[in-house]
C-alpha cells in the first residue's frame, strides 16, 4: 500500500509539474516570439511560422537605438522614465497622505468622502476624457507632462488610497495612542510609524504607477503632439505605417528594450509585494 501511494503521489507530482511548465510556456511564448522576431528581418517576421530565425542579426537593435522622426531611443527613454518616476512619487506620496486621513483621523462625513473616492473606480476612463481634455487645453498645459502627472500628486488614483487605506487598517491602533501620550501629532505619527510599517504597501504601489505608467498609451497620445515628447509606448507606434513599408523588426526591438526596466524593475522589488500579502494577515 505505502508503495503504491508513493507511485501514486509521485505520479501526481509529474503531472502537475507537466501542467505547471505547460501553462508557463503559453504565458511566455509571447515575450519569447517578440524577442526571436527583434533578431529577424522584417519581410521575416510576417508571415513566417518559424520562431528560430535563420540569420539572426542584431541590426534591429541598432536601427531602434537611432530612432525615428529625428528622436533619438534614449529621448523616448527618458520621457518614459520621467512619467513612470513621477508618477511612483507623486502616488506614493498623496495616497500615503490621502490614506492616513481615511483611516486614522475621525472627521465629518468621513465614510461618506470614502465611499465617494472608491465609486470613481467604477468610472470609465473614457467618461471623463473630454472635460479633462478640455480643462486642460483651455489652461494651455496640452503637449506637457502636467495632464499626465498632476492626477498622481493629488491623490486622483483611487485604487492607491483605497490599497493603502485597508494596509492602514490592520496596523494597531495602540501605535497611534502611545505616540499621542508621548505629545505626537498626526505629522509625527505618520512620518515616524505609519510610513516605516508601510513600506510593503508602498512598494507595491510603486511597482503598479511604474508598470502602468511605463506602458500607458491613450494618456500621451491623447495629450502629447510632440514627438521630441513621446515616451517609449507611443515611439513603437512609429514604427508602422499604414502608407508604406513598417519597420517591425526595428518595432520588436525596440519593444524588447522597454521591456527591461519594467523586467528589472520588478525583479529587484517583488520580495516585498510578498511581505506586503503577509503582512495584510496582521490584526490591530
Amino acid at each position: 500500500m505505502r508503495r503504491r501511494n508513493r507511485s501514486t503521489e509521485r505520479t501526481k507530482s509529474v503531472l502537475f509539474h507537466i501542467g505547471v511548465l505547460a501553462v508557463t510556456a503559453v504565458v511566455l511564448y509571447p515575450a519569447l516570439w517578440m524577442f526571436m522576431s527583434s533578431l529577424k528581418p522584417t519581410s521575416d517576421i510576417v508571415g513566417n511560422v518559424s520562431l528560430i530565425p535563420d540569420n539572426a542579426s542584431l541590426a534591429n537593435f541598432a536601427k531602434a537605438l537611432e530612432g525615428i522622426g529625428g528622436v533619438s531611443f534614449w529621448t523616448f527613454f527618458k520621457n518614459s522614465m520621467i512619467l513612470a518616476v513621477a508618477s511612483v512619487i507623486g502616488i506614493t506620496l498623496s495616497a500615503s497622505v490621502s490614506a492616513y486621513a481615511f483611516a486614522r483621523i475621525e472627521f465629518p462625513g468621513r465614510k461618506v468622502w470614502f465611499s465617494l473616492m472608491i465609486a470613481t473606480l467604477l468610472l470609465p476612463f473614457h467618461v471623463v476624457i473630454i472635460p479633462q481634455y478640455i480643462i486642460f487645453n483651455n489652461l494651455g498645459l496640452v503637449n506637457t507632462f502636467v495632464p499626465l502627472l498632476i492626477g498622481k500628486f493629488l491623490a486622483a488614483e483611487a485604487f492607491f488610497v483605497f490599497l493603502m487605506v485597508q494596509f492602514m487598517r490592520n496596523l494597531p491602533r495602540e501605535l497611534d495612542e502611545a505616540a499621542r501620550i508621548d505629545g505626537a501629532g498626526h505629522i509625527r505619527i505618520f512620518t515616524a510609524i505609519m510610513l516605516p510599517l508601510m513600506k510593503p504597501a508602498l512598494v507595491t504601489s510603486s511597482i503598479f504607477a511604474f508598470i502602468w505608467s511605463w506602458n500607458d498609451f491613450f494618456g500621451p497620445l491623447l495629450y502629447l503632439k510632440d514627438p521630441a515628447l513621446y515616451p517609449l509606448p507611443i515611439a513603437l507606434r512609429l514604427f508602422v505605417d499604414q502608407t508604406s513599408t513598417s519597420d517591425y523588426g526595428a518595432q520588436m526591438a525596440m519593444a524588447v528594450l522597454a521591456l527591461i526596466p519594467v523586467l528589472l524593475f520588478f525583479l529587484v522589488f517583488q520580495r516585498y509585494l510578498v511581505g506586503g500579502v503577509a503582512t495584510q494577515g496582521l490584526k490591530g
